[in-house]
C-alpha cells in the first residue's frame, strides 16, 4: 500500500503536527510504502521571504528525520526537486471545473482569515491533487479540514482517466478519528494561524509557559472536574494509553487538584515523550549536509516513480511528440 503525505515548511512544528500526520506516517513506515515530502510549492502561497522559506524547508527536513522519518524504508524529498508535479499541476488544471475550486472550504477559510486572494492559493487543490497522483498514492492520511482536497484530487483524476483511460490511482483518505483535531491551547484546532500551538522542540522553560496558557475552566481545587471538555485533559489524553487514560480521569473525578496540577502533568509527560527525539536532532541539526544528502537521494527515488506516470500523461495528452 503507497501511502503519501505532505507538510509544508511553515515554522515550528508543533503537536498537532505530530499526532495529526507525523506520527501515523512514521509508524505506517514499518508496513507501508510511505512517501512523504516537504511541500515548499505549497508553503509559497502563505510565506514570500525566499531566505526565510530555504531556512524553513531544512528545518522540516531535519525536524522530520529527528522524528522517525527513515530514508532506508521510505521516500523523502522536497518538493520543488521532483519538477515534474508542477508539469502535471498544469496539464490537471486544464481538467479542473472552476465551479470545483470555488467550493474548496479551506479557500474560502483562509481569505476570511485575511490570507490575500491569489491563483496559487486558489488552485492549491490542483497542485495537491499533482502531488498525490505523481506516484500512484493509494492513501493519504489527512486531518478532518484536509478531506475535501482529496475529494478534489479523485474527481480530477476520475475526469482525467474517463477522457485518456486508466492513467491514475483514486486516492482514498484516510482520518484517524482519535487525533483527527488535536485541539490547541485555546481549545481550537491547533494551528500557526491561530496562534494557539505547543511545539515540538521549544525548550522546557517556553513550553511550560503556553501550557500554563491553556484555557480552563474556573473550578475550585477540591472540587471533582469534568475531563471530556478540558483541554488539557484532550491533548494529554494524546499521550497516553488507555490504562493512562482512565487514571487520569478518576485524578478529575476525584478533586483535589486544581487545572494548573494536570498542566504540570501535561508538561512533563511532553518533556520526556520527545527527549530521544530532541538527541536525534542535535546530531541532525550539526551535521545539515548529510541532511541535504538524504533529500537529494529522495528526489532521485521519487523522480524514478514519477517518471512513468508522466509520461503517460505526456503521452496521451499529446504533449509528447
Amino acid at each position: 500500500m503507497r501511502v503519501l503525505t505532505g507538510i509544508q515548511p511553515s515554522g515550528d512544528l508543533h503537536i498537532g503536527n505530530y499526532f495529526g500526520s507525523i506520527r501515523p506516517m512514521i509508524e505506517s513506515q514499518s508496513n507501508h510504502e510511505v512517501f512523504a515530502f516537504i511541500a515548499n510549492y505549497h508553503a509559497m502561497t502563505s510565506l514570500g521571504d525566499g531566505e526565510k522559506l530555504r531556512q524553513l524547508t531544512m528545518q522540516a527536513a531535519t525536524d522530520f528525520l529527528a522524528l522517525g522519518m527513515d530514508p532506508a524504508k521510505s521516500t523523502f524529498w522536497v518538493q520543488s526537486d521532483v519538477k515534474e508535479v508542477l508539469e502535471l499541476y498544469w496539464v490537471l488544471s486544464s481538467f479542473t471545473p472552476m465551479g470545483l475550486l470555488e467550493r474548496a472550504h479551506s479557500y474560502k477559510d483562509k481569505v476570511a482569515k485575511g490570507i490575500a486572494s491569489n491563483h496559487s492559493l486558489f488552485s492549491y487543490p490542483v497542485l495537491m491533487a499533482a502531488d498525490i497522483l505523481l506516484f500512484g498514492s493509494q492513501i493519504v492520511p489527512v486531518g478532518k479540514d484536509q478531506i475535501q482536497h482529496v475529494e478534489i484530487a479523485r474527481d480530477i483524476a476520475i475526469k482525467f482517466n474517463n477522457h485518456y483511460g486508466d492513467i491514475f490511482t483514486l486516492p482514498e483518505f484516510k482520518v484517524d478519528e482519535a487525533v483527527a483535531t488535536v485541539p490547541g491551547t485555546d481549545g481550537q484546532k491547533m494551528s500557526k494561524s491561530y496562534g494557539n500551538t505547543i511545539t515540538i522542540f521549544g525548550d522546557e522553560k517556553s513550553q511550560l509557559k503556553t501550557i500554563k496558557k491553556i484555557v480552563t475552566e474556573l473550578i475550585a481545587m477540591e472540587e471533582p472536574k469534568e475531563h471530556a471538555n478540558c483541554n488539557v485533559y484532550n491533548i494529554a489524553k494524546l499521550f497516553l494509553d488507555e490504562e493512562g487514560r482512565k487514571a487520569l480521569q478518576k485524578r478529575y473525578e476525584s478533586g483535589g487538584e486544581g487545572h494548573g496540577h494536570f498542566k504540570l502533568y501535561l508538561a512533563d509527560m511532553l518533556w520526556e515523550h520527545f527527549r530521544s527525539f530532541r538527541e536525534r536532532r542535535e546530531y541532525y541539526e550539526a551535521h545539515q549536509d548529510d541532511v541535504r544528502d538524504i533529500l537529494h537521494a529522495g528526489a532521485v527515488k521519487a523522480r524514478a516513480v514519477a517518471q512513468p506516470i508522466i509520461e503517460k500523461v505526456r503521452s496521451v495528452t499529446g504533449i509528447q511528440y
